[in-house]
C-alpha cells in the first residue's frame, strides 16, 4: 500500500523524471502549499515505491559529485496514481493550532490575543500575495486551464490556496476586530 507521501512523489514524477534531491526541492513549491515532507522522508519512500515497481531509476554519473539516481514513474505507478486520484476518501480533519487557541480565546487577555490574530492575519496576507504572484506567472502559460495538463492540477490547487489564505486572513482580522471592540471583564 502506498502512503500519501508516495502519491505526492508519484504526482511529481508523473510530470518529469527527478532525482531524490530534485524531489525534495519540488516539495518546497508548489506541493508545500498543501503538503510537506522532510528531505529525510523522501529517500525511504522512493525505496518503497521502487519495491512496489511504481518507480524505476537510472544512475547518472557526475563529475566531482557522487553518482545520482534519477527516478521515473512506471506505467504501474501511473495506473496507481490515476486510480488513487479518483478514489473516494474521507473528509480531511483540519489541525490548526490557532483555531484551537481561538476555541479558548475567552480566557486570554484581549489585547494580547488581538495582537496574535493581527500577526497571523498579516502572515496569511503575505502568503496570499505570494500565491497571487505565482498565479500571475501561471496565467501566462498557455496550457494552464486545459484539464488534461499537469499545469491544470497546479492551477486548481493554487486557486484553493488563494481562497483559503484570503478567508483565513479575513477571519483573523475579524477576530482581532471583535477583540478590540468587545466587552472586557
Amino acid at each position: 500500500m502506498t502512503s500519501i507521501l508516495g502519491y505526492a512523489l508519484l504526482g511529481l514524477l508523473a510530470r518529469e523524471p527527478c532525482s531524490g534531491y530534485d524531489l525534495s526541492r519540488k516539495m518546497q513549491k508548489p506541493i508545500s502549499f498543501f503538503w510537506r515532507a522532510r528531505h529525510s522522508q523522501i529517500y525511504p519512500e522512493l525505496a518503497k515505491l521502487e519495491a512496489q515497481s511504481l518507480v524505476t531509476y537510472t544512475v547518472v554519473e557526475q563529475q566531482d559529485q557522487p553518482d545520482k539516481k534519477v527516478y521515473t514513474i512506471t506505467s504501474a505507478g501511473e495506473d496507481a496514481l490515476r486510480k488513487w486520484v479518483s478514489t473516494p476518501m474521507d473528509v480531511s480533519m483540519l489541525r490548526d493550532e490557532l483555531i484551537l487557541r481561538a476555541y479558548s480565546l475567552w480566557l486570554a487577555s484581549p489585547d494580547e490575543a488581538r495582537q496574535l490574530f493581527l500577526t497571523h492575519a498579516q502572515l496569511h496576507s503575505e502568503q496570499l500575495n505570494m500565491y497571487e504572484a505565482v498565479l500571475q506567472e501561471m496565467l501566462a502559460e498557455s496550457h494552464i486551464q486545459q484539464v488534461d495538463s499537469p499545469q491544470f492540477g497546479s492551477y486548481a490547487v493554487l486557486m484553493l490556496g488563494i481562497g483559503y489564505e484570503r478567508m483565513y486572513s479575513e477571519w483573523c482580522y475579524w477576530v482581532a476586530q471583535q477583540l478590540e471592540h468587545g466587552v472586557t471583564k
